[in-house]
């Protein structure tokens, strides 16, 4: 990493801004007084970094990306909200971030090592982990929270107020309305629970006992017998020392505003 900070002489950049050791700043780029940028970050060239946003180390911002600027929210009226971003992320063309409302408890917070490709938009008071990958095109709506390692495909929709799983993954052009359990799968529009994320847990080293473990608990979870919520207690019994199966029933019983995502043929609980 240069320890020397570069900026562009066909950029704006506030001399209120901060930014870190190696920072480079390409042309055509406008940084606002209250953005931070962290050492080693690259903005490669037309970026718009604006409010207050916080943006970790090494992060590369590529060209027409939109950060920080005020929500897409008509109920919006000024107040001081933030966003904050973590490590090593990578946002391409076209992204668009927005800060929190007072609404939504004023941050929108994003963890380190996560991917936006082109044209993809996080918007107010979304929540999203570490290690996500949002593909072209993706949106996620206001109040969304996505888990680490949750992958959306291509033009993919997420309704407000929606919770994706950790280690979920959403298919293209999924019109997700409800919420989606960790290690599911969520396709079609409107998206139903198409199964566990087979291919993302054994490339992310899960062993083959874990693997069944989660499955035996996925077939009893979305069986035909009793209610959902029935099923649900019967599982935390059962898997009571399965940390995974754990994770999905802990997901399951803080259910918030949204439905959960079912498989296609099960019945409605």
């Amino acid at each position: 990493m240069a320890h020397e900070t570069r900026i562009h002489a066909l950029s704006v950049v506030d001399p209120a801004a901060k930014l870190g050791v190696g920072v480079t700043v390409g042309p055509f780029c406008t940084i606002g007084p209250e953005v931070e940028l962290g050492d080693g970050s690259e903005l490669v060239s037309h970026v718009a970094l604006a409010g207050r946003t916080s943006i970790g180390p090494e992060a590369r911002i590529y060209p027409f990306a939109s950060i920080g600027h005020i929500p897409q929210d008509l109920k919006y009226h000024g107040e001081a909200s933030v966003l904050e971003i973590g490590a090593k992320c990578m946002v391409r063309e076209g992204v668009t971030i927005n800060p929190g409302t007072e609404g939504g408890g004023l941050v929108t917070r994003i963890g380190d090592r996560c991917t936006f490709l082109a044209n993809s938009h996080v918007a107010h008071d979304c929540i999203v982990g570490n290690d996500v990958i949002f593909s072209n095109n993706v949106m996620l709506a206001g109040h969304c929270q996505v888990g680490d390692f949750a992958i959306l495909g291509g033009g993919a929709a997420v309704h407000q107020f929606c919770r994706i799983g950790a280690h979920a993954f959403i298919g293209g052009l999924s019109g997700v309305e409800n919420d989606v359990i960790p290690y599911g799968i969520a396709l079609g529009n409107r998206a139903h629970l198409a199964g566990l994320n087979m291919v993302g847990l054994k490339r992310r080293g899960f062993s083959r006992e874990a693997i069944q473990d989660i499955r035996r608990a996925y077939r009893l979870l979305f069986a035909e017998e009793g209610t959902l919520q029935e099923r649900i207690e019967d599982v935390a019994g059962d898997f009571a020392n399965d940390h995974i199966v754990t994770e999905i029933v802990a997901f399951l019983r803080g259910a918030g505003s949204r439905s959960v995502c079912t498989p296609r043929d099960s019945k409605e609980n």
